[in-house]
């Protein structure tokens, strides 16, 4: 057995045993490209990008779990040596010495005094849920921050950093959904206009530029004053909008690379449109999506906030950063309420910005 026949039955055994899947294969490719390597080891050299994506990772993580981070439940009950989890299941009061057979409220004094005395209970780090109010004030609402709320609470008695927690991850899903969605149907239409070229081209451009003239934050009042507001239709109608801003990037890439000498090869080798543009034409237009994509989530979240804060986007009482900023306006005399929701739509806004400037130098052509 010579050395080349050993090297590849070595590598086919590696890769019966280590198999690794179509998609897997198409990004280590992608990444393969010699420009490729070399824009992502500029964005890692970008201190600021690569900080502003750690944050934003990490507040993305803590955001997922606000149901074990604030809550009004426990999230273990050990009592009379039997274990309970209320985060999964609702148990009656009677269950923990309780008078009556209705769903437990673990802040009752009773309760309370009944697990200490014979178990204990495991609270998450807020004991307060995005919607429970707070029954044991010493003063009136909005309450000041303290030991036990330390964003103090709105004017409903509720605590601000349970609403924070949860609201962070309403805007956070929001925005990187529609970042997604919007993104999508601004490639297929970029790509498409600029492969064809042509009378698609030509109709598709005024098209979009009829449809950019309409007023967005207009059009999504209107709309949001006549139908019942809820996420997934603010999410549709922002989507409607939101994937013109990227049509022109990706056009324009594909105007550039349709003529190159591998696609007209393709082409002359009978290969087919939709091969052409997905294996030979799409992977150069994502550049441009990836360095977008955070500047199309920052402004779906502005958007978000400023319907939340004229009232006119999610339903009453939905954790939103928006709403947070609103309780702020009509109680100046609780300025943590403003200050609260200023810095961290703030906060929000400048890692996504950061993140975008540092994907746009990087990816630069220039470069």
């Amino acid at each position: 057995m010579n050395r080349v026949s050993w090297r590849l039955r070595l590598a086919s055994a590696r890769l019966v045993a280590h198999p690794v899947h179509s998609w897997q294969r198409k990004v280590r490719a992608w990444l393969a490209v010699p420009h490729r390597r070399q824009a992502l080891a500029r964005f890692r050299q970008n201190a600021r990008g690569m900080w502003s994506l750690r944050i934003f990772l990490l507040l993305t993580l803590v955001s997922l779990f606000a149901e074990l981070l604030a809550n009004d439940r426990p999230l273990v009950v050990v009592y009379k040596g039997a274990l309970y989890c209320p985060l999964l299941k609702d148990y009656p009061e009677t269950t923990f010495g309780g008078t009556f057979a209705t769903a437990t409220d673990y802040h009752d004094a009773l309760v309370v005094e009944s697990i200490a005395r014979e178990g204990f209970a495991i609270w998450p780090l807020v004991r307060y849920h995005y919607d429970s109010h707070s029954l044991d004030l010493s003063g009136p609402v909005p309450s000041k921050p303290s030991a036990r709320h330390w964003l103090g609470t709105d004017d409903q008695a509720r605590d601000v950093l349970a609403r924070l927690l949860y609201g962070l991850r309403l805007s956070l899903f929001f925005g990187l959904t529609l970042a997604v969605c919007a993104s999508l149907i601004g490639v297929v239409a970029g790509l498409m206009q600029g492969y064809f070229a042509g009378r698609l081209d030509l109709w598709g451009q005024r098209f979009i530029e009829l449809w950019s003239a309409m007023p967005q934050l207009y059009v999504l009042i209107i709309l949001a004053s006549v139908i019942t507001p809820s996420i997934t239709w603010l999410l549709f109608l922002m989507v409607l909008f939101s994937w013109t801003g990227l049509v022109g990037l990706v056009r324009a890439e594909v105007l550039r690379v349709r003529n190159f000498d591998y696609v007209r090869a393709a082409r002359a080798l009978g290969a087919s449109h939709a091969h052409i543009m997905l294996h030979h034409v799409l992977p150069n237009a994502l550049v441009a999506t990836f360095t977008f994509a955070p500047f199309i989530a920052a402004g779906a979240l502005v958007t978000l906030t400023g319907l939340d804060f004229l009232g006119l986007g999610l339903p009453p009482g939905s954790a939103s950063i928006g709403e947070l900023l609103a309780q702020g306006k009509n109680n100046l005399q609780a300025p943590w309420l403003g200050l609260t929701g200023f810095f961290v739509i703030a906060s929000l806004l400048s890692l996504m910005v950061f993140i975008g400037e540092a994907l746009r130098d990087a990816f630069d052509p220039r470069r």
